[in-house]
């Protein structure tokens, strides 16, 4: 056991001592060309992609890193479409009158499928609350329910369950209390309802609920949309899905003799079933298709052990981001969207930590692959392609790491750890921090779904453990309030990279001991993307 020990800590010593390459001044500069006004916003099929997939192969080209496509390029190619869809929807109360939503004002529907038109006739409407199957809750929406061919209408987030001790409060132990799990999340829903057949689906917008206003639905859904291309349906959507303005969905409810409000409270618990509304909808549209290519950026350092060197621990971070609005006023670099903490900062990380690595006089057991991902921002789609075509066997996939915006404000003692509880993984956080003299603690903002909005999450549906890391500083939450997905975010000149340094000399760590360690982490039972 002493000699265990002894020899655990010297690899330690010896990680953390290489660790050092890993440098502030370098990562600031790596920063500000990502997010210099040549790379234009680093939209997908864009001059911006070009000039960020040529910087990122040069990049770790320079450090000596393989290539991480086994065809032996540092490019996956990731084929998509963009979907600007033009709908209509109208539907017949029960006394037989037609009623006919706006599109944008009433209601938001797109399609991910490539075809000029699709169209869903006399669809029978029906209420499922909302719309979970969980069984580690044991909770199910649909009661076994034939929904084949029917369009759905469900409530957004997870079900307000009380507290039975504390009537006042949500029960933790029940879809994580204040905190939004998996199945309160939009994709999880629309995923759901095509396994289940539905040929639509229709979120309930609440703004209370979601944490963003019916605008958000608008400017997120409202124009053109990218898609994986394939020719076979996306299988975690339907033909049609869509959004409901709140006040429109009660006029819906109404039209059908019933109200909303008392549904929604009777969907809050496991007895619920669903609820025909006695409507027919008739939701159609015209969609403008234009293909384009895009490119994830991978590269690899083989492991050093004959056996483990098959199994694959991946550093993951977007590169793209929203390009340029002509139609802004002022200069071009106030028409750009540059996007440096989000996620400029992650990709330069990205290649400081692999850095770090090839400083180590041997490479770990596992292989190491760092994944620079595409659209991102336009539904983690990069991610999502890996996901399904992985250059590396995802059962010999071991952990992610993604990083999404680094903390440039300055040392935080508490590290927050999105989906804490979930894997094994925590174990490697909570000890690499503890080196630090930091301590580890949920997500302080777990109430914005954050783990289920970053490409962590296709990992995790793919059942790969996750380690995603959340700084909920006073600073990081007036970023996200004036900065985030604005022209505003900019290199700022009183950034402060110690903190951002200390979080990735922690990722560094926890990577490590991934590699080297004997058992891979795992998940812990209840987790909802436990294989």
């Amino acid at each position: 056991m002493k000699l265990f020990l002894t020899t655990a800590l010297l690899a330690w010593c010896a990680c953390e001592a290489h660790a050092g390459a890993i440098d502030g001044a370098t990562l600031l500069e790596q920063i500000g060309t990502l997010a210099s006004d040549e790379f234009e916003g680093r939209a997908p099929a864009s001059n911006g992609e070009t000039v960020t997939i040529e910087y990122l192969q040069q990049q770790f080209k320079k450090l000596g890193l393989e290539p991480g496509n086994p065809d032996g390029s540092y490019l996956q190619t990731v084929p998509l479409v963009g979907i600007s869809s033009h709908p209509t929807l109208s539907y017949s109360g029960k006394d037989g009158q037609r009623i006919q939503l706006k599109f944008g004002d009433d209601y938001i529907a797109w399609t991910t499928r490539a075809e000029p038109q699709l169209e869903v006739a006399d669809s029978e409407l029906v209420f499922v609350g909302y719309g979970i199957q969980a069984p580690e809750y044991k909770w199910d929406d649909y009661k076994g329910a034939d929904l084949k061919g029917k369009t759905l209408v469900m409530l957004i987030n997870d079900p307000p369950v009380a507290d039975p001790k504390r009537p006042r409060q949500l029960d933790p132990a029940v879809f994580g209390g204040n905190a939004i799990t998996w199945y309160g999340r939009w994709n999880y829903k629309f995923d759901i309802a095509a396994k289940l057949g539905a040929a639509a689906v229709l979120i309930v917008h609440d703004t209370k609920a979601a944490g963003y206003p019916y605008e958000v639905v608008v400017n997120s859904w409202g124009r053109e949309n990218f898609a994986l291309h394939s020719k076979q349906p996306d299988p975690l959507m339907p033909a049609l899905g869509g959004w409901l303005q709140h006040e429109r969905a009660s006029e819906l409810f109404k039209a059908a003799g019933l109200d909303l409000h008392e549904l929604q409270q009777q969907a809050a618990s496991r007895g619920f079933k669903p609820v025909p509304l006695g409507i027919k909808l008739n939701l159609s549209t015209l969609n403008a298709l234009r293909p384009i290519e895009s490119h994830n950026v991978v590269a690899r350092i083989a492991g050093s052990d004959p056996q483990l060197k098959n199994e694959v621990v991946v550093y993951s971070a977007h590169w793209d981001h929203f390009g340029v609005d002509d139609s802004l006023p002022g200069p071009r670099t106030q028409q750009i969207f540059h996007g440096a903490v989000d996620n400029a900062s992650g990709v330069a990380g990205l290649l400081q930590i692999a850095q770090a690595y090839k400083a180590l006089p041997t490479p770990p057991k596992r292989s190491i692959l760092f994944l620079a991902t595409t659209a991102q921002e336009r539904g983690l789609l990069g991610a999502q392609y890996y996901a399904r075509h992985p250059l590396y066997p995802l059962s010999k996939t071991v952990l992610n790491i993604n990083i999404d915006g680094l903390n440039l404000w300055g040392r935080n003692r508490e590290v927050g750890l999105s989906g804490m509880g979930k894997s094994t993984a925590d174990e490697l956080v909570i000890a690499a921090a503890a080196k630090q003299g930091r301590v580890v603690k949920p997500d302080s903002n777990a109430g914005s779904g954050s783990y289920y909005r970053g490409d962590q999450i296709e990992f995790a549906r793919a059942g790969v453990p996750t380690i995603y890391l959340r700084n909920s500083s006073a600073k990081q939450l007036s970023y996200i309030a004036h900065q985030y997905h604005t022209i505003n975010d900019v290199v700022q000149p009183n950034w402060n990279t110690a903190g951002a340094l200390d979080d990735l000399h922690l990722l560094f760590q926890a990577g490590y001991q991934a590699a080297q360690a004997k058992d891979a982490p795992q998940w812990k039972p209840g987790a909802e993307f436990r294989r």
